[in-house]
């Protein structure tokens, strides 16, 4: 085995900047946008310093803002806001209407027509409003038919990443793979190209997560029907003339039998005190608690106080804001990926006036929020946040009908308007002109869009909702990437080292080991950075072995695709995590098989299909 020697500076230079890209895109507390933007900035301002000179001129900084206006950006941005006409319109309604009366026939056939309905709407559609849909279906039936929810959530959201990778438009990395490899000189794939390795591939998988999967995850109670469901952080504000006004700690707790758990008491803006027995509490205390909605609410009452300090709150309660009214209820909604409120405080959006509602608590999972937060209000929202919300009925339905929550505890229907069989008729016309080579995607999506607004599925405000931040910072990041390790050569000689690592072994376990490398990469970074940085090294793999490179290509788009393993690896896999209360292991034993067998599969197919031995 014979390393290559290491390449130019610029290519090093870009190397060394890819590693780091990589670590910044998984960091939590680093937002994505802020990091794809940091990488971008990092290669214009290191190539404007340092110019790179190649055989066709010199490398200039602005050529790495062409991502913003590459075709992929352009055909991704308008697909989602096409989706979201469907969404807003309704669309999907009746599919989710006849689903949910099948269930009450035949659990288990619903279930696997479930399974293939979801995989095959998100082979055109984005999987975001597909899961969406499903959501609070499948825990209406779960609370209806005693089916565990958590049986049957993360199966349906891995058949919608299953669907996704069946069509050039199924998801945004598939539209950036097939982009970046025509840009390099191969044939464009088509919409349906690489269907067949998909479909008998997906198949496999729908039978996985229909027969085994549900049983490799442990039977949990949802939201409606559990006595303890998932814990939330709050704050109880203890009131003038409380009956634990002036007790200490220690008789607090005895009021609601030694149950509730005290992590902090905040006295004023800033004192904050440990929750020792002998404090005497007076009013105007925050006790900062944990525990589960109906023992929130219990606490509330036995001792007198709020749950929403009236401090913080920017409107007064009064009687068109009622919080004890007979109306009242109490909801989970979830922050959809894509809405405008991410990033945002509750205080700085003012949730209540907004949407007449009071937020009682927030639950983030796989995080112990910190309980130095001030308020609840205080605290930035991000996408997967669960909110516990308290207020009129009419006010919790009218979040259906908005595009910024999932409510995922109601048993409403999704609405459903006039303007819905339009709506699906754009997306069609989007897909069919597409797929018989009338124009391309970028064009029909885009055209499909401007329909959507002029035939008023869709308004201007719901269309820049739709787009999300993270997804096209990280797309013209990745494609700026992608760009330097080309033109520099660091993709030629990951591609030199790559072949010399893998030795005399056959194009099809190069192929195979490609796929198990992207997979493992899109499950830790974002699945558009592997696939975008990833493209090139297939092709130059491909060339130096003398080989076709479309199955290279695909290798890349499938492998970018198995985002199983962790619920960070997709936002449908946060949604479905928050809705389903299952943990990063539930993940790691359900989608690690999947992604194995997804691996070895396709790993026998596309040699095979391809003529590659």
């Amino acid at each position: 085995m014979t390393i290559p020697s290491p390449p130019n500076g610029h290519a090093i230079a870009i190397l060394i900047l890819t590693v780091l890209a990589l670590i910044l895109f998984t960091r939590e507390r680093i937002p994505l946008e802020t990091s794809s933007l940091l990488v971008l900035v990092g290669i214009a301002v290191g190539f404007e310093l340092f110019p790179f000179s190649m055989s066709g001129g010199t490398l200039h900084a602005v050529d790495f803002f062409h991502g913003f206006g590459h075709e992929a950006l352009v055909a991704v941005c308008a697909l989602m806001i096409a989706g979201q006409g469907i969404v807003r319109t309704g669309a999907l309604e009746p599919v989710g209407r006849t689903m949910a009366r099948m269930w009450k026939v035949s659990p288990a056939i619903t279930f696997l027509l479930t399974l293939l309905v979801s995989a095959w709407m998100s082979a055109f559609i984005n999987n975001v409003p597909v899961v969406v849909l499903f959501l609070p279906i499948l825990i209406t039936v779960s609370v209806r038919t005693g089916v565990p929810a958590s049986s049957v959530l993360m199966p349906m959201g891995f058949a919608t990443l299953l669907g996704g990778s069946s069509t050039t438009i199924g998801t945004s990395t598939n539209l950036l793979v097939i982009a970046v490899a025509a840009e390099m000189g191969l044939a464009r794939i088509g919409m349906f190209d690489f269907v067949l390795p998909a479909a008998i591939s997906g198949t496999i998988g729908v039978l996985y997560l229909w027969l085994v999967a549900p049983r490799l995850i442990p039977a949990r109670e949802q939201p409606l029907i559990d006595t303890s469901p998932r814990v939330f952080a709050a704050h109880l504000e203890i009131l003038e003339g409380s009956p634990v006004d002036g007790q200490t700690l220690a008789k607090v707790r005895e009021l609601t039998d030694g149950i509730m758990k005290v992590t902090g008491i905040e006295r004023g803006e800033s004192k904050f005190m440990v929750p020792l027995p002998g404090v005497r509490l007076k009013a105007g205390d925050h006790l900062v608690i944990r525990d589960t909605p109906e023992r929130l609410k219990e606490f509330e009452k036995v001792l007198g106080g709020t749950l929403y300090p009236e401090d913080s709150e920017n409107i007064p309660v009064d009687k068109e804001h009622p919080l004890q009214a007979n109306n009242q209820q109490i909801a989970e909604i979830v922050i959809v990926d894509g809405s405008g409120i991410q990033g945002r405080t509750v205080a700085g959006l003012r949730f209540a006036e907004r949407y007449g509602l009071i937020i009682l608590a927030l639950h983030r999972a796989g995080q112990d929020l910190d309980r130095f937060h001030d308020e609840i209000s205080d605290i930035r929202l991000i996408a997967g946040d669960v909110l516990l919300v308290q207020g009129p009925r009419e006010d919790i339905a009218n979040l259906k009908k908005g595009n910024e929550f999932l409510v995922i505890d109601a048993t409403t229907d999704v609405p459903y308007t006039s303007k819905a069989p339009l709506a699906m008729g754009i997306m069609v016309a989007i897909v069919a002109t597409s797929a018989f080579g009338i124009l391309p995607i970028a064009i029909s999506a885009t055209c499909g869009a401007l329909a959507m607004i002029l035939t008023g599925c869709l308004g201007w405000r719901d269309a820049t909702g739709a787009l999300s931040a993270p997804v096209i910072l990280i797309v013209a990041a990745s494609l700026a990437l992608g760009t330097a390790l080309l033109k520099t050569g660091g993709a030629d000689y990951l591609a030199a080292v790559f072949v010399a690592l893998a030795g005399d072994a056959s194009p099809a376990f190069v192929i195979s080991g490609l796929m198990l490398l992207m997979g493992i990469l899109t499950n830790i970074v974002s699945n558009n950075a592997a696939a975008v940085i990833g493209t090139p090294i297939a092709v130059s793999i491909a060339v130096q072995m003398g080989q076709t490179p479309e199955p290279y290509v695909l290798a890349v788009l499938f492998g970018a695709n198995m985002s199983y393993a962790t619920p960070m690896a997709y936002k449908t896999n946060l949604l479905v995590m928050n809705a389903g209360r299952y943990t990063f292991n539930d993940f790691l034993r359900v989608g690690v098989p999947l992604l194995l067998l997804m691996w070895l599969t396709l790993s026998f197919l596309l040699p095979v299909i391809y003529g590659i031995s």
